[in-house]
């Protein structure tokens, strides 16, 4: 058996200070809590390798990228029988066409999926990834006149299943999927392989803004709730519409798909002082809560917890600059937030249970690796 090495995302930024004794506690409780949490999921692993009894891709690849990157493992250590198991079942579901899917969704399953093998040891499954990253650029909307962004969907993908929209939620964890495993492809052992059109993909983040400086859409509004956020399509928010100031009607942003944008911008390579990457993190710091999704309230609000810690990590930011002028230090409050709502047997689950978070694997996946980042980031 290979040896595998704990995967990090690959654009995280260790800040470059020394350790600070004042993070030494918490860091030390995230480390068991990640433990504890992914022992839970280690228990919850079906005999055949998967997780949850519905069987989607998407819980296995999420729970396996959890537990890759535990600051536990032993580097040097043979890679763990359940590990090997997981990685084994989601390669025997990809598909002719490159998909890691078992019964539609095939972006959203073959993403989480691609990224969880991206965290395997080196060289391991790397046949199985260029073919699911083919999968995942041949789902990049391209209607219409090829190469104009012509129709507001374009540049960005969707679930795959249909072809009725694309949206933040499925482009971000594309966008994540094709940067973490870039380098299997860097050495060109697999010849010339196709690459997403990141401009066109750049387009459709700029049109799920709210940023009429760089949003082309008639929808886009600055008024000052909503300026700089995201939105879930083009057109289209899963927070639903209100009334501006000056009696307009605009798209309400939200935090999950805020964090999402700014991550999704960090991957597409814009520098921290383009208007978009400005806008969404003043957007972010004003609305910046542990106790709701904003804009959403409880749903989704544990996808929002790894989405924050992704981006802010991604980002380099160490302290998040707020609307009153003082600066957060989101990995402890994140931090100290999760560490409180854990539960005994070291799962966590949402009361509420939008986009599936009522079921603990799915949770208790976002979590973890939402401490994860925090744990590998922290100075």
């Amino acid at each position: 058996m290979k040896t595998i090495i704990p995967a990090l995302l690959s654009l995280a930024l260790i800040l470059p200070t020394q350790a600070k004794e004042e993070y030494t506690s918490i860091k030390e409780e995230i480390r068991q809590a990640i433990a504890r949490g992914n022992a839970w999921l280690v228990s919850q692993q079906k005999e055949d390798g998967h997780w949850d009894d519905d069987g989607l891709p998407a819980f296995t690849g999420l729970a396996l990228t959890a537990i890759a990157r535990d600051p536990n493992l032993d580097p040097a250590a043979e890679t763990p029988e359940h590990m090997q198991k997981g990685y084994e079942w989601l390669t025997a579901q990809q598909k002719e066409d490159g998909g890691i899917y078992n019964r539609g969704l095939s972006v959203y399953n073959t993403a989480t999926s691609l990224t969880a093998l991206a965290s395997a040891p080196k060289g391991s499954f790397d046949v199985a990834i260029v073919n699911a990253r083919r999968h995942l650029i041949e789902n990049q909307w391209d209607i219409g006149e090829p190469g104009e962004n012509d129709n507001k969907n374009d540049g960005g993908i969707g679930y795959g299943s249909s072809n009725d929209h694309t949206d933040m939620s499925n482009t971000y964890l594309a966008l994540e999927a094709l940067s973490l495993s870039d380098n299997v492809i860097e050495d060109g052992q697999f010849g010339d392989q196709p690459d997403l059109d990141w401009d066109a993909a750049l387009t459709f983040l700029s049109r799920s803004q709210n940023l009429t400086e760089t949003n082309d859409q008639d929808w886009a509004s600055d008024d000052p709730n909503n300026k700089g956020g995201f939105i879930y399509t083009p057109g289209d928010s899963k927070a639903g519409t209100e009334e501006t100031a000056d009696g307009k009607v605009a798209l309400r942003s939200y935090g999950s798909i805020s964090y999402a944008g700014l991550l999704s911008l960090v991957y597409a390579k814009l520098s921290p002082d383009d208007p978009r990457v400005v806008a969404v993190k003043e957007w972010l710091g004003k609305n910046y809560t542990m106790e709701e999704n904003p804009n959403m309230g409880a749903e989704g609000l544990y996808y929002y917890y790894q989405a924050m810690a992704k981006a802010l990590n991604a980002s380099g930011i160490d302290k998040l600059p707020l609307e009153d002028g003082t600066t957060a230090d989101w990995r402890k409050d994140l931090g100290g937030k999760l560490l409180s709502i854990q539960r005994s047997d070291g799962s966590w689950v949402n009361d509420n249970g939008r986009w599936m978070e009522s079921n603990p694997v799915l949770v208790t996946a976002y979590s973890v690796m939402a401490l994860e980042e925090i744990y590998h980031s922290i100075p």
